[in-house]
């Protein structure tokens, strides 16, 4: 199954593609429609390699349903036949015992092989399913991610799939259960008619009762979910909070939020199963009531040689297992409602259109000169809210440059769209004199290394995680690097070293250590443009110096662009560009800025530790050179 093949097009049911994003913020739906012909559809699809397996499987379930159907008109065959009040027949007695075990054998035989050629299927289904989904998010537009909680692409990822793998399952054996079903009640009529409809005259009773009884269990299995998903909700924030919650000492009065949650779900599951047991005693009264009649009126039919006594105890056999389907094929329909809602929210996601991608032939060029350029570009997050207004610049290959600004002016997305994480909504972007947009992504993450203010460290080894972006890297390269940013001694001290496995996120390290570490990273990637997000944001002064002394020696020959926050690391960039609102306000060095007494020389003489920590109302009074009213 290809990961990039075209979605296909939905009919009205289907969403617009651009609203997907905020659909999925929105509450999951439960159960959908019981039959969707757009997910069937695409779910044959994910099928089509295995249809030989699927063959083979109902077939499987049709060969063990006939079994089934088979061995009470043995029994009662070896009833009426070989062991007839006068006329036994051992012969023909060992003959129907021999028929009987060979129906059995191949009943078992099938059942096996139906479970196991079935239960395969199913997994590679799931695996196909996970696998595509991964692919896909991969590769969709951080716009996407952006507007998308993690928690509900997660329950996609598991639920949704784990949902269709069940759908698949159950929907092969609830065939086999169908023709039984029917098989049963073909026999039963063919074998004595009037017998036959007396005994399924409990069946429309049954269908009544389901009538009135699905739509009020539907909406307490409803309630049971949500109250549920509601209650581990609630469990989730508190045990990534606890920190805050054991500050604030909000213990108590967290613990009675829980428990009005946590005794809602109680009443909702309770509920739910007091509509999960009432079924069970009605069946088996209907049940017991079709046994019944069975003995009295068959008895009697067979006390008056109306009825052979082997065609009776068929019916028993029959009558006994009439039921199991109908409670198979009833749990059936809600699993095929849960599988079409996830279905529909599964391939949602594969759908969803990826808004930066590769043009055809796009250029993937080996070295650049490690020039950045932006000309008159505008950019925004949100539709009619622009983040950057016609900005304009260019730095040279070699250039060390400050981007500096308050909270909100567009220092972060400037370098986002530098690697091509968004696209512009006008003007144009140059990295090495090339467009970004004429640039395959992955050359784009090759001449481009990041580091950000908060660095991510996966679960694998100190080496490996230094060596990520590039998976060549040698030992004697890691090390290298390492040490040009002064984390080689603090992992040497660790219990083994480059091998020592990270807990998640690097958990297991300082922030200052998980720093160093992602910016060693960022070394081994050999890159010819440098990102940094306020790199050394989260290292103390001392570990700071350091860096910034490898800095001086590892930037000779590249490019680097900082997003600075503290004023203390600006000074000795080449060039500082101060942002506000969006816009360009100035740009020069330190000594040229100061000389100019604009903006970068007022914030500054304000002392501020960091350009983020001025108030706007400072910034403002800044720009027009106008007192501050109170």
């Amino acid at each position: 199954m290809s990961d990039s093949q075209p979605a296909e097009a939905r009919p009205e049911e289907a969403p617009p593609l651009a609203v997907v994003g905020s659909q999925i913020s929105q509450d999951e739906e439960l159960f959908g429609r019981v039959f969707d012909k757009w997910v069937v559809r695409r779910f044959i699809h994910y099928l089509a390699p295995y249809r030989r397996h699927l063959s083979l499987g109902i077939s499987a379930v049709l060969v063990f349903t006939l079994t089934q159907l088979t061995i009470p008109l043995i029994v009662r065959r070896a009833v009426d036949d070989a062991m007839a009040e006068g006329a036994g027949d051992a012969a023909l007695l060992r003959l129907f015992v021999i028929a009987f075990v060979a129906v059995v054998v191949v009943n078992y035989a099938a059942n096996h092989f139906m479970e196991t050629i079935v239960g395969r299927t199913a997994q590679n289904l799931l695996f196909d399913l996970r696998r595509a989904m991964y692919a896909h998010l991969q590769i969709v537009s951080l716009s996407f991610m952006d507007r998308t909680e993690v928690g509900r692409l997660m329950s996609r990822l598991q639920g949704d799939v784990y949902a269709l793998q069940e759908f698949l399952e159950s929907s092969i054996f609830a065939l086999g259960d169908f023709v039984l079903l029917i098989g049963i009640i073909v026999v039963l009529l063919s074998l004595n008619p009037g017998l036959g409809a007396l005994t399924l005259s409990v069946v429309p009773i049954l269908f009544l009762v389901r009538i009135g009884w699905l739509p009020r269990a539907r909406r307490a299995f409803m309630r049971a979910r949500e109250t549920n998903s509601t209650t581990n909700a609630a469990l989730a924030e508190t045990v990534h909070g606890i920190r805050a919650i054991q500050e604030l000492a909000r213990e108590d009065v967290n613990y009675a939020l829980f428990d009005a949650k946590a005794e809602d779900n109680l009443r909702a599951h309770l509920t739910a199963s007091k509509f999960t047991n009432m079924m069970v005693p009605i069946v088996d009264t209907l049940s017991g009531s079709a046994m019944a009649i069975v003995v009295v009126v068959g008895g009697s039919m067979v006390l008056e040689q109306d009825l052979d006594i082997g065609v009776m105890v068929a019916f028993l056999f029959y009558v006994q297992r009439f039921f199991d389907p109908i409670r198979t094929l009833t749990i059936q329909y809600s699993i095929m409602q849960r599988a079409m809602a996830a279905g529909q929210r599964i391939f949602e996601v594969m759908d969803v259109d990826v808004e930066v991608a590769d043009i055809p032939d796009a250029e993937n060029p080996e070295k650049i000169d490690g020039s950045v350029e932006f000309r008159h570009v505008t950019f925004g997050y949100n539709p009619g809210q622009p983040v950057l207004h016609d900005v304009s610049f260019r730095v040279a290959p070699g250039e060390t440059v400050a981007v500096v600004g308050p909270t909100g002016s567009g220092k972060t997305s400037t370098m986002a769209l530098i690697h091509r994480f968004y696209d512009a909504w006008e003007g144009e972007i140059l990295v090495g004199g090339h467009k970004v947009r004429d640039m395959t992504q992955a050359s784009l993450g090759r001449h481009i290394a990041m580091v950000l203010q908060e660095p991510f460290l996966f679960s694998a080894t100190v080496e490996e995680n230094i060596r990520y972006a590039k998976a060549e890297a040698t030992r004697e390269e890691v090390i290298a690097a390492a040490t040009a940013v002064g984390a080689h001694d603090f992992i040497a001290r660790l219990d083994q070293g480059y091998d020592t496995m990270l807990d998640q996120r690097g958990s297991n390290l300082s922030m200052g250590q998980r720093q160093l570490i992602s910016f060693a990273r960022a070394l081994v990637a050999d890159a010819q443009i440098l990102v940094l997000d306020e790199a050394t944001a989260s290292v103390d002064s001392y570990t700071e110096l350091e860096i910034q002394r490898a800095l001086a020696r590892l930037l000779q020959g590249r490019t680097a662009l900082v997003i600075a926050h503290r004023l203390a690391t600006i000074r000795g960039a080449d060039r500082i560009i101060v942002l506000q609102d969006g816009r360009i306000v100035e740009q020069g060095n330190h000594g040229q800025l100061m000389a100019a007494d604009g903006l970068y020389a007022r914030l500054y003489r304000m002392n501020y530790a960091s350009f983020d920590d001025i108030p706007i109302e400072e910034v403002r009074e800044a720009l027009t050179d106008e007192p501050r009213t109170t």
